[in-house]
């Protein structure tokens, strides 16, 4: 396995690294900022006179950037400092519905399309000036409208064309939707991180007493569209995988969708084993508590439902009382994307922290190094199995 020490980065930085995260993501950007302060002071002594890894070593990598709105609600991207030759990477998180601001006197919620119009407005910032653009951008922008059906607009497609044409060199996003939207720009670096060992790695943390085999655990996908990610685990972890598909009522539409008639299930038996159900987001979370439900009836013993995005749309009283009644143990859930504090408080919830591992892709990133790695997380999955069978701390 390897480890961020023994990388070999021979090659020399991009440019003097630069951090920006647009407004939303400033929590998680100095999360990532830290690590990477952390790392370079650690290292930076190797390169101390050498002229190409000048600026390699900062207190912060974070650059000032502003977006200020007009009292019509327009605004504009302010970069409040040089970044001519920098190697760039702009974080943005598109589902921080918690930043307002004010239009025409009245309070408005920032909505993804906001979110994204800042970033296109920090890029036109840049201005060209910079040596590399890289977006990283966890919840991919309309990821959800990644196919078409009828007369419908292809939104995720046009938003990745759109931020190319604007020089964005590298875009990284976390457990896309549908990956094959990158066939949008095939020219283009475009790559989908996977979240899984994060999951295993706090759900380990906070369980004591989990037996991972195939006799007493398995691995769920609550619908066919989830079916690699569910497959992917269970190969890893050596157990049995399950899914469920939805059978919709083609005839109507609710809120934009076919309405879910029954949830199917395909796979060998749930009895008396926990079970782990995989999906990229928890949206309204119905979906999630009908697979729970329908696994509960056929007799499954511990419920942990864990997913990329942690959406909650809906709220969390259909989550408190699926725990109160015993119908989930736990929810897993990253901090890519805006968390309540309602939402950490919750005795069920389990946070997976991601900003460590974007700071190593960052880093890496940075000298030109190759990721492929970082992304196949099944030797560090293997790695923090055997430290939990031993009894070691996690």
């Amino acid at each position: 396995m390897l480890h961020r020490t023994e990388r070999t980065l021979e090659n020399i930085p991009v440019g003097a690294l630069g951090l920006i995260p647009v407004a939303g993501c400033e929590e998680l950007g100095s999360k990532v900022n830290d690590y990477l302060v952390k790392w370079r002071k650690e290292s930076a002594i190797e390169h101390k006179d050498d002229i190409a890894f000048s600026g390699y070593e900062k207190d912060t990598y974070i650059i000032n950037t502003k977006v200020p709105r007009f009292g019509s609600g327009e605004a504009k991207g302010i970069i409040n400092e040089s970044v001519r030759g920098k190697d760039l990477y702009l974080m943005v998180d598109v589902c921080n519905y918690s930043i307002t601001y004010s239009l025409s006197g009245n309070l408005n919620h920032m909505s993804p399309d906001d979110h994204f119009q800042n970033l296109k407005r920090i890029i036109a910032a840049i201005g060209g000036k910079g040596r590399r653009i890289n977006v990283i951008m966890p919840f991919l922008y309309e990821s959800r409208q990644h196919k078409r059906n009828g007369r419908e607009s292809l939104d995720c497609a046009l938003a990745l064309q759109e931020l190319v044409r604007m020089g964005v060199d590298n875009i990284l996003t976390f457990d896309a939707h549908d990956p094959r939207v990158q066939n949008a720009i095939p020219l283009n670096g475009f790559e989908t991180v996977p979240s899984s060992y994060q999951f295993i790695k706090g759900l380990l943390r906070k369980e004591k007493d989990l037996k991972i085999d195939s006799e007493h655990m398995m691995i769920i996908s609550p619908d066919e569209g989830g079916t690699n990610r569910a497959i992917y685990l269970a190969n890893v972890l050596g157990l049995d995988m399950g899914m469920f598909y939805k059978r919709r009522d083609y005839t109507k539409i609710v809120n934009g969708r076919n309405p879910i008639v029954a949830h199917e299930f395909l796979g060998s038996s749930v009895e008396g084993k926990d079970v782990i159900i995989i999906d990229d987001m928890i949206s309204s979370g119905d979906s999630i508590i009908e697979v729970a439900t329908e696994l509960k009836r056929r007799k499954a013993n511990r419920i942990f439902a864990a997913a990329t995005f942690g959406l909650f749309t809906n709220g969390m009283e259909k989550f408190d009382k699926a725990y109160e009644e015993g119908l989930i143990n736990g929810i897993l859930t990253t901090n890519l994307i805006y968390q309540t504090p309602e939402l950490l408080s919750k005795p069920y919830y389990i946070n997976c922290d991601m900003s460590k591992y974007i700071a190593l892709l960052i880093d890496t990133l940075n000298h030109d190094g190759s990721i492929s790695t970082l992304l196949n997380p099944s030797e560090r999955i293997q790695h923090v199995l055997q430290k939990y069978r031993n009894g070691e701390e996690i």
